[in-house]
């Protein structure tokens, strides 16, 4: 079956099983492996991407659902030679140890500060409780997404 979604504002094509989930096309199709495989069960969160500019958890999601619309992965956030604000923060903050969770973090992060632009650390640990983290223990992601904010 023939998908056609809008990846990072480049219009991909591609023939692909109905049964192929929406992380695995971005990453096996598009070579954009910053959207991570991890429990595959909607519970981690490191898969998380951008459809239509909300948070969707990509292994819940066949690619053929997501055809026609646009996804922005972490791969997309960055501007030419420049780190996006958020990307920026996690790396200021040291909102990262291993790594793993951090493209769905950033994701998820970048809606809640579209949503809410100056979170409280509450709401900031709650707009994020659907990406689990076996690292850090939390306090330098929201950190990371407090400064994001201009909160700091």
């Amino acid at each position: 079956m023939n998908v056609s979604i809008t990846v990072n504002d480049q219009l991909l094509t591609h023939d692909v099983e109905p049964r192929l989930l929406l992380v695995h096309f971005l990453r096996d199709y598009c070579g954009l492996t910053g959207t991570h495989v991890g429990c595959e069960t909607s519970i981690c969160g490191a898969c998380t991407v951008q459809i239509g500019g909300k948070a969707v958890k990509s292994c819940t999601l066949f690619a053929v659902q997501a055809d026609g619309e646009s996804v922005l992965t972490v791969e997309g956030l960055a501007g030419e030679g420049t780190l996006h604000p958020m990307q920026q923060a996690f790396w200021d903050a040291h909102g990262l140890q291993c790594g793993y969770c951090t493209p769905g973090m950033m994701m998820t992060a970048v809606q809640l500060l579209a949503d809410t632009p100056r979170p409280t650390r509450e709401q900031i640990a709650h707009g994020l409780k659907g990406n689990l983290c076996r690292c850090t223990g939390y306090t330098k992601i929201i950190d990371a997404v407090e400064r994001a904010a201009g909160a700091k």
